[in-house]
């Protein structure tokens, strides 16, 4: 069996388990193929709620054409804080079969676009796959980003092998209990852990080729206020168990949105000292930095 029929019987299997969903760690077990959803609120076919070239992400990511996102509505996380809750919350966005994923992606590719950067996936990780074979047996060439909350199934990680050349995961928390509170995830950081260790297994460090991105890791850490992020244990997590050439962006733009108010602990953005010292000690661990 090819390599391309290897990847499209996975394609096949995963999406066939829609109908008992495990996709991600949450496990709902209930049949998307039916139409029910679980935490995520989405069943059998993606929701699109935009898709365009982005000049607001990682440099690497970026180059002169942008990078090509496709903002996924639904999230199997449920984050007080989320920026994108319209989206992630909200689920706005139109039911879009593969096919029509894959004529965007083309389409992005066509105007430009460094990569095709697919935002928040986890969900839909089955119709993606679909998506992508169909674009790159169309021709796509750019990589593909898997731009994810890190709250990921191993198992789901292991059937995207080959198909995924830039893996771009949150590593939002350190603590099962901030987990909770804030993400209605006590097990974050656990499988967070378990899914960045599958998924540098797959493209190794980041590698760069004339200043833009082609394969690898990249960590997104955000510095949440009163060090609720756990920031130092997740860094030194990236550095002594991942690798010390892990690229992260260790980022200072927290606000409070969505519900956020209800939590005193992050009604307020990191002070200065806060992100400074988080952002010194990733300097300190030699890590990658990104800008």
């Amino acid at each position: 069996m090819s390599a391309t029929d290897t990847r499209r019987e996975r394609a096949r299997r995963l999406h066939e388990s829609l109908a008992s969903c495990a996709i991600c760690p949450r496990r709902c077990r209930v049949n998307r193929l039916e139409g029910e959803t679980g935490f995520c609120g989405i069943g059998a076919e993606a929701v699109v709620s935009s898709a365009g070239p982005h000049f607001g992400e990682e440099d690497v990511l970026v180059g002169r054409g942008g990078s090509g996102t496709i903002f996924l509505a639904g999230c199997n996380l449920g984050c007080l804080f989320c920026q994108n809750y319209e989206i992630s919350h909200g689920r706005e966005g139109r039911p879009a079969a593969p096919a029509d994923i894959a004529r965007a992606m083309l389409r992005l590719e066509r105007m430009g676009c460094v990569n095709i950067n697919l935002v928040t996936p986890t969900h839909v990780t089955p119709q993606l796959m679909q998506a992508i074979l169909l674009a790159r047996e169309a021709g796509l060439a750019v990589p593909i980003v898997y731009n994810c909350g890190g709250y990921e199934s191993v198992e789901t990680l292991q059937a995207l092998e080959g198909l995924i050349e830039i893996y771009m995961p949150d590593a939002k928390y350190a603590d099962g209990a901030a987990a909770r509170e804030l993400s209605d995830a006590p097990d974050y950081p656990e499988v967070n852990r378990a899914a960045l260790r599958e998924m540098h297994r797959q493209v190794g460090d980041l590698e760069i080729e004339g200043g833009i991105a082609t394969r690898g890791l990249l960590v997104r850490h955000l510095v949440l206020p009163n060090g609720l992020a756990g920031s130092e244990a997740v860094l030194d997590f990236l550095a002594a168990e991942i690798s010390p050439r892990t690229y992260v962006n260790v980022m200072a733009q927290y606000r409070p949105c969505y519900r956020a108010g209800e939590c005193p602990k992050v009604d307020r953005p990191p002070t200065r000292q806060e992100f400074a010292a988080a952002y010194d000690y990733a300097v300190r661990r030699g890590l990658r930095l990104a800008r």
